[in-house]
């Protein structure tokens, strides 16, 4: 006869279920073991009682199979955040082209083309931003004018200042350097060299050695300043050289 099927549940008396366990945890590492052996498979089975006793097998040691367990564990849970994180961009992929296209749409009817289906409200909004956007641009283009204009009143102010301390500047240093001004020579300057020697150049001789003692007088007289006829009255003989003279002299003068 063949075997019956048995109920898959809780054996409720103690010592057939002591009884069960024991029978099905041998069967179960004996085919561990045969699967390992069989197959070239690493096998490991943990078993804990209802008392608390461990049991266990493992073809290639538990250690050694529990850190391959880990880092596959790890690395399924790293596979499936990735997974997680590649669909969330997806979603946010689709949401932004979908904004693009809707971007794009209504630039075009910006522009005034692709109107077909446009209902009547939505034209008038489109129109009030287009005029909304024109009186904008009128502002910023007054503004920039403006601020033209104001830049260049700063520079011509700015090129005045600069040439007005350029001219204080050149009257400061015209102050610390005052014009040289030739002095005028006076009528009573007499330079005997350069008569004689302009005599000499134009070939004039005196007649005699007095000549030469009253040139000499002459010159002295020319140096004191006197005229050539004061000075030929004081040489008149019979004539004193006092003081009194000499003050009538300077009256002459």
């Amino acid at each position: 006869m063949g075997r019956g099927k048995i109920e898959i549940k809780r054996i409720e008396n103690a010592n057939s279920r002591q009884v069960t366990f024991s029978k099905r945890r041998a069967g179960l590492l004996k085919k561990a073991q045969e699967l390992a052996i069989l197959c070239d498979a690493e096998v490991a089975v943990i078993i804990f009682s209802n008392t608390g006793k461990l049991f266990e097998f493992s073809s290639a040691g538990m250690r050694r199979t529990l850190s391959r367990y880990n880092k596959c564990l790890d690395s399924m849970e790293t596979s499936a955040v990735e997974y997680k994180a590649e669909k969330q961009e997806s979603k946010e992929l689709d949401v932004l082209k979908d904004e693009v296209a809707r971007l794009q749409m209504k630039q075009l009817r910006l522009l005034g083309k692709d109107l077909t289906g446009v209902g009547l409200k939505e034209l008038q909004h489109i129109e009030q931003q287009l005029s909304e956007g024109l009186l904008a641009v009128k502002e910023k283009k007054e503004q920039l004018l403006m601020d033209q204009l104001e830049q260049s009143r700063l520079k011509e102010q700015r090129a005045m200042l600069e040439n007005e301390t350029l001219r204080k500047q050149v009257e400061e240093l015209r102050g610390f350097f005052p014009p040289a001004e030739r002095p005028v020579p006076s009528y009573r300057e007499y330079y005997p060299t350069e008569r004689k020697n302009s005599r000499a150049n134009h070939g004039v001789v005196s007649p005699d050695p007095g000549c030469e003692i009253e040139k000499e007088d002459s010159d002295t007289t020319l140096q004191l300043g006197l005229s050539t006829e004061i000075y030929r009255k004081m040489k008149e003989p019979g004539r004193e050289t006092h003081s009194n003279d000499s003050g009538n002299q300077m009256d002459l003068l």
